[in-house]
């Protein structure tokens, strides 16, 4: 059995294998527990510690070093052995935190995008690439305004009044027609002409026309034979009452034709619209598509005689523009033919 080691470090021990020395030491030398770490050599509370690798790891026999620094060297073999000891106790001593480290985790390297939000709002219109023309206006407007030729336009009022107009005026007043001569109408821009107007203010002794009726001589004059010879006797049968006054619609007008680019026989004072009739018992008959059984009556017999002393006739069912009055002129037709719808 080997002999204990003593206390004297004068006395020479005999020399023995490395094998041996160790199993001594080991026998003699008792286990402590781990030095305690400073506080100070705590690491921060942020600062993450790596672990210890398994290769790393202390061995067994660390907690001894203490031990043989307190007891002092005990053979020739001890003060080597103590020296490995202390040196692989240091190398796994964790490193002390570096001083005044905030631990902030590193940004990333590439630095992530936020999810756009969806645009709610309103894009804004943008122009168009190219920009909108104008829409280009006719080469000539004028042109498609202009009024077909028609040559009573050129006609003019003479210095002295001719035969035919001065005889036109002796026959109205024969027929007790009131009236009164007006000052020539001319149009260059438009067409319209009537070189001898006259403005009628009755159609003979007792029946009278209203508004002011401007027309030319022959178209009044017709207008005044076609109420005494016609209108006044169809009252009187139909209702039995005299003709007392006619509502014209509508004489000399400076205008085309509805929708087109002829001149209207109004623009020369030869037509004449009439919307209604009057008679001495004060009963009125209105014109129109739908009127009373018996006023229908009346109204049908004056259109179907005015075809032929004048030589356009239209009234209710001819057309929307003349629903509401019937239209008398004296359009000169080829071959004296007359147009009555």
């Amino acid at each position: 059995m080997d002999q204990p080691l003593t206390q004297r470090a004068d006395q020479p021990l005999r020399p023995r294998g490395k094998r041996q020395s160790r199993a001594r030491v080991r026998q003699h030398i008792a286990p402590k527990p781990a030095p305690q770490k400073t506080q100070d050599a705590q690491p921060s509370a942020d600062v993450p510690v790596p672990e210890p690798r398994p290769a790393d790891a202390p061995k067994v026999d660390a907690p001894k070093t203490q031990d043989r620094n307190t007891e002092g060297p005990k053979s020739g073999g001890a003060p080597d052995l103590l020296k490995d000891e202390e040196s692989h106790q240091k190398s796994q001593t964790p490193p002390e935190p570096p001083a005044e480290t905030d631990s902030e985790p590193e940004p990333p390297a590439v630095v992530p995008t936020p999810t756009p939000k969806p645009d709610t709002t309103t894009p804004e219109p943008q122009p168009p690439a190219v920009a909108p023309q104008p829409t280009p206006k006719p080469a000539e407007a004028g042109d498609e305004e202009k009024m077909l030729p028609d040559p009573r336009s050129a006609d003019l009022p003479a210095d002295k009044m001719p035969a035919e107009e001065v005889a036109c005026r002796e026959r109205l007043k024969t027929l007790g027609v009131e009236f009164e001569d007006h000052k020539a109408e001319s149009n260059p821009e438009i067409g319209c002409s009537i070189p001898y107007p006259i403005v009628l203010k009755s159609l003979g002794k007792s029946i009278a026309i209203a508004p002011g009726t401007e027309l030319n001589c022959p178209m009044a004059e017709a207008a005044v034979r076609f109420a005494a010879d016609v209108i006044q006797p169809a009252a009187k049968a139909e209702f039995g009452a005299d003709l007392k006054s006619i509502s014209q619609a509508s004489a000399f007008v400076c205008r085309p034709r509805h929708g087109t680019r002829k001149l209207s026989e109004h623009a020369f004072g030869n037509a004449l619209d009439i919307a209604s009739f009057t008679l001495s018992d004060g009963k009125t008959i209105e014109v129109g598509p739908t009127p009373p059984e018996k006023d229908g009556k009346f109204l049908d017999a004056v259109r179907k005689a005015a075809c032929g002393p004048f030589k356009t006739v239209l009234g209710p069912g001819a057309d929307a523009d003349h629903a509401l009055h019937f239209h008398l002129d004296l359009e000169p037709r080829r071959h004296g033919g007359t147009f009555c719808q």
